[in-house]
């Protein structure tokens, strides 16, 4: 019976680094060895072993005897390295991660078809296989299963208030009086537009992280209300030593804002010639939290001089006065400003 030529690929001179950690390579029909460097090999046709066993050369492959032998091949002959012929029955040793086909040739083993071990991805290598994980976990010790990457861990500006690891990632969330914006940032919620429980005698004001209702008519006797925020003493008598009006300003700002910083103007309404103006922080400021600077004869500026931290109100009342020394003049109008702090610094 004749018999095709197959010629076999030496993967001991083709693959690169075929045998790790300076193990040898030997090179057979279908395959390969990796082997001590004082390993010996030793041929045995079944008698009893030599007492000195025989070097084995590597040579480059010849034409292979394919298996099962020819009929000529006798029991207990030998067909070559790794090879043993007993009863007629030839077979060959594969390394890990090969096993013999029925032309007694290596062939690699899919590990990912036949077991899977891998718990995500599997991913067949010739004699083995490796595992990968999916995007947000990464393997564990024993190669095999995926373990989660608490991804809140690497840093404490992954979100800009709070970082939830989740089963694969992480996910940004806000402190109530907030919604996410993007991925990671808070913006405050006005509440004044989407929904509140004022009175109806009651105007709302939005700060940040909330909101508060404040009376439509501040003014409180002997003032009275002439606009929006505005009152005024309509009784010189009853006024006497009191400014003649007092107006309400709201604002808000975040906690622990950097300082020094300008935070709010106040300008003269109006302006005649030989007055002089001066500006004062007349109360609410017995911490030092703020400094009113004059900026021209007619306004002034104030400036936070501590990082203020909440959620907080500051009353303050800025005073402009105006006189003039040759009329003997001298008059006073009063700004009621409320900062509204608020609990965090966005």
């Amino acid at each position: 019976m004749l018999l095709d030529y197959i010629p076999d690929i030496n993967e001991c001179a083709t693959v690169p680094d075929a045998c790790k950690g300076g193990m040898r390579c030997i090179n057979h029909f279908g395959g390969y060895f990796c082997l001590p460097q004082n390993a010996q090999i030793i041929v045995s046709n079944g008698e009893e072993e030599p007492t000195t066993p025989p070097v084995v050369e590597e040579r480059p492959a010849a034409r292979p005897a394919l298996v099962p032998a020819a009929p000529n091949t006798r029991a207990g002959q030998s067909t070559g390295a790794g090879l043993t012929v007993g009863g007629g029955l030839t077979t060959v040793q594969c390394a890990a991660g090969f096993i013999a086909d029925e032309f007694n040739y290596c062939r690699d083993v899919n590990e990912c078809e036949s077991i899977n071990p891998c718990q995500h991805q599997c991913y067949n290598i010739p004699g083995s296989f490796i595992c990968q994980c999916e995007q947000g976990y990464q393997l564990a010790s024993d190669q095999l299963s995926c373990q989660d990457v608490d991804e809140c861990s690497f840093s404490n500006y992954m979100c800009q208030w709070q970082c939830v690891n989740q089963p694969g990632g992480y996910a940004c969330v806000c402190p109530e009086g907030y919604q996410l914006q993007g991925t990671r940032m808070c913006q405050d919620i006005n509440e004044c537009e989407t929904g509140h429980n004022c009175r109806e005698d009651e105007t709302c004001w939005n700060y940040f992280g909330g909101f508060r209702c404040y009376p439509r008519n501040p003014c409180h006797e002997p003032y009275v209300q002439t606009g929006e925020g505005r009152c005024s003493c309509q009784s010189v008598s009853t006024c006497r030593g009191l400014p003649p009006s007092i107006v309400y300003k709201y604002m808000s700002i975040t906690s622990e804002r950097s300082v020094p910083a300008d935070i709010f103007q106040i300008q003269a309404t109006s302006f005649f010639p030989n007055m002089h103006n001066t500006f004062r922080i007349k109360s609410g400021n017995e911490g030092g939290e703020f400094f009113l600077r004059r900026s021209s004869n007619v306004s002034a500026m104030l400036v936070m001089t501590r990082a203020l931290s909440g959620p907080r109100e500051h009353v303050l009342d800025l005073e402009m006065v105006t006189q003039n020394a040759g009329l003997s003049f001298r008059s006073s109008s009063l700004l009621r400003l409320t900062v509204i702090v608020g609990p965090y610094a966005f």
